[in-house]
């Protein structure tokens, strides 16, 4: 009676501003990609706690050693700290999901779609000693597998770090079904950042700060009404009106996103082409940018037109994905994780 009983299979998406986990006794689970550690005894007397995670260290920042590990949907290289980091969100993950005392788990991760070969090595270190298995795919596969949408079908994951492209020809995508950009959410901050503080030389505002405005304002096209935000201008609290930077910011990945999207639809087989540009899928936090669907499908009207919608759970899709992915793959794809 041991077999699958005794394994609890998980799909994680392992995301630059995110990362969530989906697992086979129905937990699922998303935590903002922060870690931190207290700096000094006073912190940890005032938090409580050794290590915080997600939204909990992000408001703990000015007290905590605060890493955010991913880049670009890669693990950031030449910090051991940053390493460790990921190794530790990646053991809390597999703890709110919920893992039994003696039970092995066998995980499925998702990374950016060109960095399959170079994150193999580093995801492996972080993983080891907390799952037995793992299965390296790529985000955008990952999200198809999970929908059943396997056979004509572009996926388009827009992240915090990267975008990823995947065409699903009915088989495992190749280097040439697949792209990647950096073209994507934190981009869309760095140019907001850049664009207000220009605007408002006096201003002092964060990355962070950024983060939520556009997180709660962004759009493509025609912007639904002002926008307007507040922090310090020459030390004052300020009302300011931010509309047309976040337009200009919001929409510089439309650009990128789309050329890259037509160069993919180029590359389908003739005969094929017509249905996978009538089957274009928004995945990731991206997909939720108001009018970036109605931006891609004018692109698609010089191609005859074609059509692009959104996932229906951006937030668990790559990792719903990953548990599918999990459940069917057979004995020999796993990658053992021997002490």
């Amino acid at each position: 009676m041991s077999g699958k009983k005794d394994v609890l299979h998980v799909g994680i998406d392992l995301g630059t501003s995110r990362s969530a986990i989906t697992a086979s006794n129905g937990a699922h689970h998303v935590v903002e990609s922060y870690v931190g550690w207290p700096l000094d005894m006073v912190a940890r007397k005032v938090v409580k706690k050794s290590i915080l995670f997600g939204a909990e260290a992000l408001e703990n920042r000015p007290m905590l050693d605060l890493h955010r590990p991913l880049e670009r949907g890669l693990i950031k290289q030449g910090s051991a700290k940053d390493e460790e980091a990921v190794h530790e969100l990646l053991k809390h993950l597999i703890f709110l999901a919920g893992r039994k005392e003696g039970q092995s788990v066998q995980a499925v991760v998702g990374v950016p779609a060109e960095a399959l070969r170079v994150s193999r090595q580093h995801l492996r270190a972080a993983v080891k000693g907390i799952a037995d298995a793992l299965l390296i795919v790529s985000e955008p596969f990952a999200v198809a597998y999970g929908m059943d949408a396997l056979l004509h079908t572009m996926i388009i994951d827009i992240g915090a770090g990267t975008t990823d492209f995947c065409v699903m020809n009915g088989r495992y995508p190749t280097e040439d079904d697949q792209r990647t950009l950096t073209h994507a959410g934190d981009s869309i901050d760095e140019q907001l950042m850049t664009l207000v503080k220009a605007k408002n030389p006096d201003g002092r505002f964060s990355i962070h700060m950024v983060r939520e405005w556009k997180e709660k304002h962004s759009f493509v096209g025609s912007p639904p009404g002002p926008v307007v935000v507040r922090f310090p201008v020459k030390g004052k609290p300020a009302d300011v009106d931010i509309t047309s930077e976040m337009k200009r910011a919001c929409e510089s990945i439309v650009g990128p996103v789309a050329e890259t999207m037509l160069d993919l639809l180029s590359k389908v087989e003739p005969e094929y082409q017509e249905k996978v540009q009538r089957s274009i899928v928004l995945a990731g936090g991206g997909s939720k940018l108001p009018g970036l669907a109605a931006a891609l499908e004018k692109t698609l009207a010089e191609l005859g037109g074609g059509r692009v919608r959104a996932v229906e759970d951006p937030v668990f899709a790559g990792s719903n994905g990953g548990l599918a992915i999990a459940l069917d793959a057979p004995e020999g794809d796993w990658e053992p994780l021997s002490a």
